[in-house]
């Protein structure tokens, strides 16, 4: 359907300010009917309009084209739609047909009713699971951030499925929602048209984005990333940092120019840089850029990983329930050979050297221990009555956890050997400051996965054997890694909250630890 009359529609009326605030309270209305809970678990996040207009109007400037036939394949109440009115109100562009879908029924009765008048065809629709209507020239999205294990296996089996049939990449299972519609959105697009994904950077730094990454650099044509100062997040309700991806749906054989570009605006970005095709290739964090240097020669660099065999701290599938004071354990009667030292969280250890008692455990104000019965139910139910009794006070709301409920018995807890070095999984830092703190533990506590162990390899640890105080040298080693080297691999989340993971800590460049061992 021609949609070049719907312009001039909106300019004789003069009501594009007023339509765009009816709209925002519309969708306001409907954000707060749900919790902030339920929204995350969908990936519900309204995409404000000042930044709609932005990634518009610079995905209009990339089309060129007087006519646009424009796809938002999770609309919500439409902001990118709206964006799309505005800025073609006043230049000689075309609407020649609009799509949205949204899968909700709130938001899409309520964007069906208030578009009512107008030319924009609405699906209520899954649209991984939908087929294509046409062909489109301009593709504008928000895609909904839902996290893997909100996922079940059998739909991650149809979404994989669908994205290797459809551009022939194997997808991880712990990709997210939103690489699944941006993958599976290939089908909709016309030859040479421009795309614009408002979505988590941190695809560009984890493993799942390795099937993204692949499609931007070999099924399209990359033009340009936009990443969003983490300091000033682009939603208020949203945990992650943001970014614009930009590609055109064309395949160029040669190497060729992409720009990185920081914080401000796409007009007015405060930092950006030029980095070729060939270099991404093989850059496994693209959130170096524009800010850091192209990677020299790494092969010669000592790393945390040719140390220590790194692994998360265990999940215990409900802290609440499975870590107690001394005081509570007493208090119920329950056995101390069931329980093993802990050590708190990052965020309530206000000290970086855990010293021991002589029964190892950790000197500090509150003693924390984890319960952890490798006897089976029946065992328990026979011999220890006031544990049974514990379980059993657990068992639906703490056993149906996610975690748990996947357990062969659900209080079963991982193996963990205490290790004299831990690192915070997470933190805030700065250019003086290191966002993970590395600790010395003298203890036999164990740790939960706020933190990362860290586990000396043979040689290291043949060497601690024969002198144990050198883990105090090791320890100094760790702490003088500077807080780049950790910001080089850590990923960037909103707030500016930084983490690293176990392959990432393996790959940070320690100098000072490489002195240390040295002379060991």
């Amino acid at each position: 359907m021609d949609m070049g009359t719907q312009n001039n529609r909106f300019k004789k009326t003069e009501n594009m300010i007023d339509l765009e605030k009816n709209r925002e309270q519309l969708q306001f209305d409907i954000d707060k009917t749900k919790s902030i809970d339920e929204r995350r678990k969908f990936g519900q996040f309204a995409t404000p309009f000042d930044l709609a207009r932005e990634i518009m109007s610079y995905g209009l400037e990339l089309l060129n084209k007087n006519a646009v036939s424009f796809l938002e394949p999770s609309l919500g109440t439409g902001a990118f739609y709206s964006a799309l009115l505005q800025e073609t109100n006043s230049i000689d562009i075309n609407i020649e047909k609009a799509t949205g879908i949204e899968i909700d029924s709130l938001y899409f009765n309520a964007a069906k009713l208030f578009w009512s008048d107008d030319y924009l065809k609405i699906y209520n629709a899954d649209f991984t699971h939908l087929s294509p209507d046409g062909k489109y020239n301009l593709l504008i999205a928000n895609p909904p951030y839902v996290r893997h294990h909100y996922i079940s296996q059998e739909e991650k089996k149809y979404l994989c499925d669908c994205v290797k049939q459809e551009t022939g990449i194997d997808v991880s299972g712990l990709a997210g929602l939103y690489c699944y519609f941006l993958l599976l959105s290939h089908k909709w697009l016309a030859p040479g048209a421009i795309c614009g994904w408002l979505m988590p950077s941190e695809f560009m730094d984890v493993n799942y984005g390795l099937a993204v990454k692949k499609y931007l650099l070999n099924n399209v044509h990359l033009l340009r990333i936009h990443r969003y100062n983490p300091d000033n997040s682009k939603f208020d309700d949203a945990l992650v940092s943001s970014c614009v991806v930009w590609f055109k749906n064309e395949v160029l054989n040669d190497d060729y120019d992409v720009e990185f570009s920081y914080d401000g605006t796409h007009s007015s970005p405060l930092k950006s840089k030029i980095i070729k095709k060939s270099v991404l290739l093989s850059e496994r964090k693209w959130t170096r850029f524009p800010e850091k240097e192209i990677r020299t020669n790494e092969k010669n660099i000592t790393t945390i990983g040719d140390y220590f065999t790194i692994k998360r701290g265990l999940a215990t599938g409900d802290n609440h329930f499975f870590i107690l004071e001394k005081e509570k354990i007493e208090k119920l009667g329950l056995d101390m050979s069931f329980f093993k030292p802990v050590l708190p969280s990052p965020r309530n250890l206000k000290i970086d050297c855990v010293e021991t008692d002589t029964d190892g455990n950790p000197k500090l104000e509150k003693q924390y221990y984890l319960l952890d019965c490798r006897l089976s139910e029946n065992e328990v139910h026979e011999k220890y009555p006031d544990l049974w009794n514990y379980l059993q006070s657990g068992m639906l709301e703490t056993g149906s956890k996610y975690i748990c409920k996947n357990r062969k018995t659900w209080y079963l807890q991982e193996h963990r050997q205490a290790t004299r070095f831990l690192c915070s999984y997470m933190g805030r830092g700065n250019k003086n400051k290191s966002p993970i703190r590395f600790i010395l533990n003298l203890s036999n506590a164990i740790a939960t996965n706020s933190y990362l162990m860290l586990y000396p390899k043979e040689r290291l640890q043949q060497a601690i054997s024969n002198n144990p105080d050198i883990v105090f040298q090791i320890w100094k080693g760790l702490r003088t890694i500077a807080a780049d080297e950790i910001e080089d691999e850590a990923r960037v989340y909103g707030g500016d909250l930084k983490k690293i993971e176990p392959k990432e800590l393996a790959k940070v460049s320690c100098k000072g630890l490489f002195e240390v061992c040295n002379i060991l």
